[in-house]
């Protein structure tokens, strides 16, 4: 079975396709969107979505999964 991923520049995957993603892009955007638009503290996300604080400063600071996609690519499963 083929499916299309989002790669970077790199050619790498990005966002809920990288292999090693625990979040999907959805969450990642009501993430930021409970932060800053609800008040919601690292904390609180975090229980909230079951990975630690330092990932869900990462993903509001921007520093994490801030990628958009610059090309796509096919891949076997």
């Amino acid at each position: 079975m083929q499916r299309t991923v989002a790669i970077n520049d790199a050619g790498l995957r990005i966002g809920e396709e990288h292999p090693n993603a625990k979040l999907t892009d959805a969450e990642v955007e009501r993430i930021r969107d409970l932060h800053e638009f609800d008040g919601m503290t690292y904390k609180a996300l975090a229980e909230k979505f079951e990975v630690s604080k330092w990932c869900i400063g990462r993903i509001c600071r921007y520093e994490r999964r801030a990628q958009r996609p610059t090309n796509w690519k096919t891949i076997e499963e």
